[in-house]
């Protein structure tokens, strides 16, 4: 089906006959194991998964608010593994959410999926309404501007409970200025940020996909048994932090609302 002026369809994986991959003209944008909602393919999610599964006791419901749907394969890990979390998905392309619903399994009773905007959602949402915030928006490969600047951050932040976290995922490619500037932006709204990526990708050898968390409180993150779980995935990534985290940003400033028009 098209959609956004996107193909959009799901296929078989061919190595795990349950798996299914959603694309978008062609390039992957989610994946779902029919049978098992806690298999989690791609790396990116694997990161975003294990902030959240090391930041909160094990099993405790959490309440979510995920910025960009594509095939629901966080909010049915999140369901899977810590039932009667309170979840809503925000997607914007209809397209998506039709394909999803029709051909994938039903979505969990908790998980509440709308149409619209992100930065609106958010906006829109009360104070201290969630215990996470995961961003993963994308039009056209890109990420939106008005999901990257400062003024964006800060309204996450508003709607985060004290201990909440927010969780955002990029694409880049060297030299990571996108990045760079991101950790900038998180930095001047949040206390505490760590970065999250494939050793290569932060060695300037290749495309692909950062994660960043970022924490209303200090010492919230789990750093040291991230480092663990990054260091034992099977595509095997580092987390930047504290000095590091520094030294990886250099001078890149914050964007905002102003920068982007």
């Amino acid at each position: 089906m098209t959609s956004d002026a996107e193909t959009l369809e799901i296929v078989v994986d061919p190595g795990r006959p349950t798996g299914r991959t959603l694309l978008a003209n062609g390039v992957e944008q989610s994946y779902v194991d029919l049978a098992d909602a806690r298999y989690l393919h791609f790396e990116y999610v694997r990161r975003i998964a294990a902030v959240i599964d090391l930041a909160a006791p094990p099993g405790r419901p959490l309440t979510a608010l995920h910025l960009g749907g594509g095939a629901l394969t966080l909010p049915r890990w999140l369901a899977a593994t810590r039932p009667g979390s309170t979840q809503r998905v925000v997607e914007r392309d209809p397209g998506v959410v039709d394909l999803v619903r029709r051909e994938l399994p039903p979505t969990p009773p908790e998980v509440t999926v709308t149409l619209g905007d992100a930065r609106d959602a958010v906006t829109s949402a009360p104070p201290g309404a969630y215990d996470v915030v995961v961003a993963d928006v994308y039009r056209a490969a890109r990420m939106p501007p008005q999901v990257a600047s400062v003024e964006f951050a800060a309204e996450a932040a508003r709607v985060l409970r004290p201990a909440g976290i927010h969780l955002v995922n990029l694409t880049d490619l060297p030299p990571l200025a996108h990045t760079r500037a991101q950790v900038a932006t998180l930095r001047a709204v949040f206390a505490e940020v760590c970065l999250i990526a494939d050793r290569r990708m932060l060695r300037g050898r290749r495309y692909g996909n950062v994660v960043l968390a970022a924490a209303v409180r200090p010492g919230r993150l789990p750093v040291t048994r991230l480092a663990a779980r990054a260091a034992g995935d099977p595509v095997s990534g580092a987390v930047l932090h504290g000095p590091t985290l520094d030294a990886f940003a250099g001078g890149a400033r914050p964007v905002t609302d102003a920068d982007l028009r």
